[in-house]
């Protein structure tokens, strides 16, 4: 089997090499899903991931910063490497039921994100958004979080659209360090 590894993702191997069938695809691994993969929804229905993560240290679970109302971590499953999830400790499902202080202190560390993954990652947008309810495509639509996604001129390429597949160039722990460290204090 020929296989290379990437940096810092996973080995990409040639299809041509794998047992069976030879084809014309190249697998590139991704193995951080497959937490997601087994777990499947039930887990989300037992404990509420957003109201756990602050419960344990910050890079067990991926948090690069706590305020009083609410605190930033990694999404586990990012759409982009550097994605953000902005969640208020309390358990709640929609931003209307957010305080004005919780309110508030999601819009400061939603700025203060973007200005961070700004400085270490180079990107030139954003896509910013919150999905309230199961509906609307809210993944834990139980606990509101707020989606920072960096996004580069370069991000748009083949894989999502023909390979259902995204390419993360960095470990979610180093992108952790990188973003915690760069965090005003």
């Amino acid at each position: 089997m020929t296989s290379e590894s990437t940096e810092p993702g996973g080995p990409v191997e040639d299809g041509n090499s794998l047992a069976g069938v030879p084809d014309e695809f190249q697998r590139l691994w991704t193995p951080h899903r497959m937490a997601y993969i087994q777990a499947g929804p039930e887990v989300l229905r037992e404990e509420c991931p957003f109201c756990e993560a602050p419960k344990h240290p910050d890079a067990e679970r991926l948090i690069v910063a706590r305020g009083e109302t609410a605190y930033v971590l990694l999404n586990l499953f990012p759409y982009n490497s550097g994605h953000l999830l902005v969640c208020p400790y309390r358990h709640i499902a929609t931003y209307d039921q957010a305080t004005p202080e919780e309110v508030a202190e999601i819009g400061e560390l939603t700025q203060i994100g973007m200005r961070v993954l700004r400085q270490v990652s180079n990107c030139d947008g954003f896509n910013l958004g919150m999905n309230q309810g199961a509906v609307a495509g809210a993944g834990v639509d139980g606990h509101l979080h707020q989606h920072i996604v960096p996004r580069w001129k370069s991000d748009a390429n083949f894989f999502p659209i023909i390979a259902k597949t995204k390419a993360l160039p960095q470990l979610l722990g180093e992108v952790r360090e990188a973003v915690a460290h760069a965090w005003p204090r």
